[in-house]
């Protein structure tokens, strides 16, 4: 695929599978496609299982989904990934050039807390931004205070880019964050926790779907 074909599947629900919490990453990757997300992030902060990141994208690409890596972009091109999420501690907006002339056609995420980060991270030829904690979360011991429904709607004002919401995202919020205008609402525990992760997405992709 091409960037721009990629940016186009930036939309929905963007479903995180992390490597240290999940029991069976794999299963619940398969889960998660099979409840109809087509975005998928691979977070393993203690180290990529290949094994898993394989079979991750073995799955993503039959189900024409998306699958992003975090923070390790090498990775990307070792494992054929569709692009990289980036932390701001891992590389400013501005410092992207060497990352996005080696990702050539894949995506860029880079994590967001202000307006002012939004708009340079436009500038420095990312593809997306993620913003929050929107919510209370314990799903990120580094996530910070919540910044609400206000504070997402206002750096989604400000972004050039797709918007991806994240931290304590459930069911019950979901109307309210495709409100304040982001293309992407991150989910991690509301699928990861829930005794039937494919249903619990499915209920996601329907709610964000409907009117």
């Amino acid at each position: 695929m091409t960037r721009a074909q990629r940016a186009a599947k930036l939309h929905g629900i963007y479903a995180i599978v992390n490597e240290t919490a999940s029991p069976n990453p794999v299963e619940l990757t398969r889960a998660i496609l099979d409840g109809g997300a087509r975005i998928v992030q691979y977070r393993a902060k203690r180290g990529i299982v290949a094994e898993h990141l394989r079979t991750l994208r073995d799955l993503t690409r039959a189900h024409e989904a998306l699958l992003i890596v975090n923070d390790d972009w090498r990775a990307v091109q070792a494992y054929d990934a569709d692009g990289v999420h980036i932390g701001p501690e891992d590389a400013q907006p501005d410092e992207l050039g060497p990352m996005r002339a080696a990702l050539t056609d894949r995506l860029i995420g880079i994590s967001c807390g202000t307006p002012e980060e939004a708009q340079m991270a436009g500038a420095g030829d990312a593809d997306y931004i993620g913003v929050g904690s929107v919510y209370a979360t314990n799903s990120k011991a580094d996530a910070g205070d919540p910044i609400g429904i206000e504070g997402l709607t206002r750096i989604a004002a400000a972004a050039d880019l797709p918007v991806a919401a994240i931290g304590g995202i459930t069911l019950a919020h979901l109307r309210e964050v495709r409100g304040s205008g982001v293309a992407m609402a991150a989910v991690i525990s509301a699928i990861a926790n829930a005794s039937d992760p494919q249903a619990a997405t499915r209920a996601l992709v329907g709610a964000w779907s409907s009117p």
